[in-house]
Order: C-alpha cells, then structure tokens, then sequence
C-alpha cells in the first residue's frame, strides 16, 4: 500500500466553532483532502471511522447538514445517531455544560446546530470530543469549508480570487466566507445597503486574518461595484432562519441586490455563481443565474459532503496518511 497524500495534522480532539478557528494551512489541507476524498467516494468506501459515533443535535432545521453529514460520516463506516427540537436545546433543558459533559461519554464528535453561539461555546468549552458547529448565529463554518473546496475545484486555489458576496453581509454564511477567503489569500467584496453591511470592527479583523496570506476584504454600497471582475458572485436568502418578522423590510432593502443575469455580466467572463441553498428564486437570485453555465450551485452542495469527511477524519483521526 502506498501513501496517496497526507491528512491535515494539528487537528485532532480540536473543537471547530469558527472557521477562523483554523489556520490558513490546515484550512488548505482539509480542503485538499476533501478533494481526495471525493475522487474515492464513487468506487471504494475509505473507512476510516470504524466504531465511532457522531451525534447530531439540531435546534434549528436542515436539509444538507443533516444529509452530508449522515452519509460521509455512514461512507467513513461510523454511526450517527441525530436528535432535534425539543429533543435537545443548548442550556435550556439542561446546562451546556452538564450536556457536553454527559454525550462526551456516548460519543467521539458532536455536531450542534443552533441559534446563540455563546451556549456552544460553554458546550465545547466542557466537552471532552470534538465539537463541530454546524451553524450558529455567528458563523457557518462547515458551509465555508465546503465553499473554499468548491472554488479550488475551480480555480486551483483561493490565492487573488475576487469573491462578490451581494445581499445580506452580516450573516452567518457571509462571516464564515469571508474568513475563508481571506485565509486563502483571496479579496472577499461585499455588496450590502447600510443596514446589511459588514461593521468596521469585522473587516478589520478580516484585514488583519488576510494580511499575512495576501488577503483582504472591502464593502461597497452598490452591487456592480462588488461584482465587476469578480471570479466568484456569492448570494444567500435576504432572511435567515428566526428572522422572519425582518422579511419584509429586508425584501425591500436588498431588492437592488439581486443576483440577475444584467449583474453577473459585470463579473470575469470565466465567474462563477454560488449559493449555500436553500435558494429563494426570484427573489435574491433569479432562475436564469440558477440554470446558468455559471452556476456552480449544485457541485457546491455536493461539496458538502466531501468536506465533512475530510474534517471528520481531521479531527477523529491521528492518521497522517490516507492509504489505498
């Protein structure tokens, strides 16, 4: 047996709350060993998780999480139990702490998707295994994962990318992107109206994140402006999961930052188009950018899973080969 590439090394028994809880070169390795990873997944099952068991506690609803997870974590040849709802509630039922505390001791990792960040914090901060935020209010970092692993299909790397992100730049998906990107060395545009738009103290941590790898980050107020040149248009819903009472304003905000086939031609001719899913079609993205021969929408998704079984075998494994 020979040794393909060597997996992410560091990272084992680490928690993943944040994206920018990784480092620009083990960010860089999960990425390539998800790619690897991905190669395999149609001919032989690579398991490499024999005997462990993910839990999955989610508060709030998902379709692709709760699917790519099940099925790398399945291809991996370990178990999943899930609970959701009422079933599990981070400190409401019981202390964060007295929860981590008891499923460390059913489970090796544990995914949790959930409204306040600060109560996974107190969760990870008391578990003894691995703890994977599968989204929270300040972050989406498995989605970024699975972006930055979609681009470098693309475009070989993140390193000079331009990545538009137009709509809503204080979101969750938009704060775990950027950090992404920037970790890349690639240049995250936001196009946002005021009340959307990223805070100061934010892009400066994004500069800061950025700086040593060539990356940065800026905001504009219009769309074309984000957009002209860019190698990536980014959207994602104009109202996240327990917003809905904002649906309405923000539909009329954000209205001038569609994602529409007049805006996607002000990018590089060689752009691609990405959405997180689920899509609102017609309203922050139309069908025709959705069908288009730029949209890189559908291989993101499936990217998903790829990227979970690369950072599963990351933080589960000591391993520093992947042999076949």
């Amino acid at each position: 047996m020979t040794a393909a590439m060597e997996a992410p090394v560091g990272l084992q028994g680490r928690n993943l709350l944040k994206l920018s809880d990784l480092s620009a070169s083990e960010l860089d390795e999960i990425v390539k060993l998800g790619i690897y990873l991905k190669t395999h997944s149609m001919g032989e099952r690579l398991k490499m998780l024999p005997g462990k068991t993910l839990a999955m506690l989610f508060e709030k609803p998902s379709l692709r999480t709760r699917v790519s997870f099940e099925v790398a974590m399945h291809h991996l040849g370990g178990d999943v139990l899930f609970a959701q709802g009422g079933e599990f509630m981070v400190g409401s039922r019981e202390t964060p702490e007295d929860a981590a505390r008891v499923l460390s001791r059913f489970c090796d990792a544990i995914v949790i998707r959930t409204h306040a960040h600060e109560p996974l914090e107190r969760f990870a901060a008391a578990a003894t295994v691995p703890v994977i935020n599968g989204l929270s209010a300040a972050g989406h970092p498995c989605q970024a994962i699975a972006d930055a692993l979609t681009m470098t299909e693309r475009f070989g790397s993140l390193k000079d990318l331009r990545v538009a992100y137009v709509g809503d730049g204080k979101n969750n998906v938009a704060v775990s992107l950027a950090e992404a990107v920037v970790l890349g060395g690639g240049t995250m545009q936001f196009a946002s109206p005021p009340t959307h738009r990223p805070n100061e103290a934010f892009l400066a941590h994004l500069h800061e994140l950025g700086a040593p790898h060539g990356g940065d980050a800026r905001a504009f107020g219009q769309a074309v402006r984000a957009v002209r040149g860019a190698d990536v248009v980014y959207t994602d819903v104009w109202t996240s999961m327990g917003e809905e009472a904002l649906k309405e304003r923000n539909a009329a905000l954000l209205q001038p930052f569609q994602v529409n086939e007049e805006l996607m031609a002000y990018a590089a001719p060689h752009a691609i188009f990405m959405h997180c899913l689920p899509a609102h079609r017609g309203e922050e993205v139309t069908d025709a950018v959705m069908e288009s021969p730029q949209s890189a929408v559908f291989d993101q998704a499936e990217n998903r899973m790829h990227a979970q079984k690369a950072l599963l075998v990351a933080l589960l494994t000591d391993r520093k080969g992947i042999y076949v």
